[in-house]
């Protein structure tokens, strides 16, 4: 097939188009906007046999003499033509007319679509039949919303009754599947959304009531269940919701009980373990930023709320020479420091086999900035209640060092404080 070239004089118009003579006049128009007009003619072509031509439809016709920026704005609101998204009636226009029938017919159609799906415990397909369905509908509602007086005294009342008693049962169908996938907070707005359109539909009571059950809202539960049973006294369905709500209420009672029965008990430990360690003088003191310890912490036992039980801290052996450590959860306080020595000592790191119970000296730092001697038969209640020392953050700890380098050691440890008070 053989393709015609164009021809000159279709290319001398283009550029007399595209490029405006010079000198004085109004600028030529946008090449749009000269095929538009060219085509939008409403002078017909008349035909061989002197008739005339056929006319142009009315919309094209409109658009003579419009700007290429104009034209292409009227495009946009054209769905074929659409390349913003926007609110476009044109565009809901063509959603609706994606399906034969009224509005109620299409409804309808979703609806039962919705209850078969609904019937076959398919809930999520129901679900989406019920939404096409007052999709639909809300649609009709938004035309109204638009609509003259005029208009809207034109529409047939019983069609829009049937829109609306459609648009109901959608709504509470649909809350029923979200009931089944457990969506509860869709399905009360779902509830919500019936019982503004009728203030006495019980299936929407029922359902808002076993949905906020489920998400512990009892008090609104219980209303919206009463609500129902006001309608409609002899409901089996709403009667055994509340007898749910009952049992729930009473769990939820009693669990918030044992919560509060926790927290006292919490608060009497804590006031029973405060007096303790005043009464034995025994110094505490905590930072803003304390280690975290899990379950370790200062504790009465056997019984934490007998200010005669013993004392027991969780505490760190420190090796500062070889940058190790050991944690004993649970120090007691009559227990003297060889106890633990006896069974963590040699240690597997201990190559040179240094650390022995009998070979190692034991220390703790002084509230002063000092240090200590911890004696390994001394029980650990007399080491802090000798008034130099304090327990930081919950957690006793003592220095563990050889003999043999015990001086060195802490001739070094008082040159280091030293220099930090300086420079503090």
């Amino acid at each position: 097939m053989k393709i015609d070239e164009l021809s000159e004089d279709f290319t001398d118009s283009v550029k007399r188009i595209e490029s405006p003579q010079n000198g004085s006049g109004p600028p030529a128009p946008d090449l749009l906007t000269q095929a538009m007009n060219a085509y939008a003619s409403t002078s017909p072509t008349p035909n061989a046999d002197g008739t005339a031509g056929p006319q142009l439809p009315p919309g094209m016709a409109e658009m003579r003499n419009k700007t290429g920026a104009e034209i292409l704005a009227d495009l946009n609101k054209a769905p074929l033509f659409m390349t913003e998204l926007e609110e476009n009636d044109d565009l809901e226009a063509l959603k609706a007319l994606a399906y034969e029938g009224t509005p109620a017919e299409v409804s309808q159609g979703f609806k039962e679509h919705g209850n078969e799906r609904f019937k076959e415990k398919g809930w999520k397909d129901a679900k989406e039949f019920y939404g096409k369905a007052i999709h639909v509908l809300l649609l009709e509602v938004r035309k109204r919303q638009k609509a003259s007086p005029e208009e809207i005294a034109k529409e047939d009342a019983e069609e829009v009754k049937k829109e609306i008693g459609i648009l109901e049962a959608c709504l509470v169908n649909r809350a029923a599947c979200h009931l089944e996938l457990k969506n509860y907070r869709s399905c009360t707005q779902d509830c919500a959304s019936a019982l503004k359109i009728n203030k006495r539909d019980v299936k929407a009571y029922y359902r808002s009531s076993k949905a906020l059950a489920s998400l512990g809202r009892i008090a609104e539960a219980d209303d919206a269940c009463a609500r129902g049973l006001e309608i409609d006294p002899e409901n089996a369905a709403l009667k055994a919701v509340a007898q749910e709500i009952i049992k729930k209420n009473e769990e939820l009672a009693a669990k918030k009980n044992k919560e509060l029965e926790r927290e006292k008990r919490k608060r009497l430990e804590e006031v029973t373990l405060k007096a303790a360690l005043k009464a034995r003088g025994i110094k505490v003191r905590k930072t803003a930023q304390p280690p975290e310890m899990e379950d370790a912490k200062i504790e009465l036992v056997p019984d934490p709320i007998d200010p005669t039980s013993a004392i027991s801290f969780p505490t760190i052996l420190l090796y500062p020479l070889h940058l190790e450590s050991d944690f004993i959860k649970s120090f007691n306080e009559t227990e003297p420091l060889g106890h633990h020595l006896s069974y963590i000592l040699p240690l597997p790191w201990d190559t040179k086999y240094e650390y022995t119970p009998n070979s190692v000296e034991c220390f703790m730092e002084t509230t002063s900035g000092g240090l200590i001697k911890v004696g390994k038969k001394v029980s650990l209640l007399k080491v802090l209640t000798s008034g130099s020392v304090e327990v930081v953050d919950e957690v006793v700890k003592i220095f563990v060092v050889p003999k043999a380098k015990a001086d060195s050691w802490i001739a070094e440890f008082k040159k280091k404080k030293a220099a930090e008070k300086a420079s503090g």
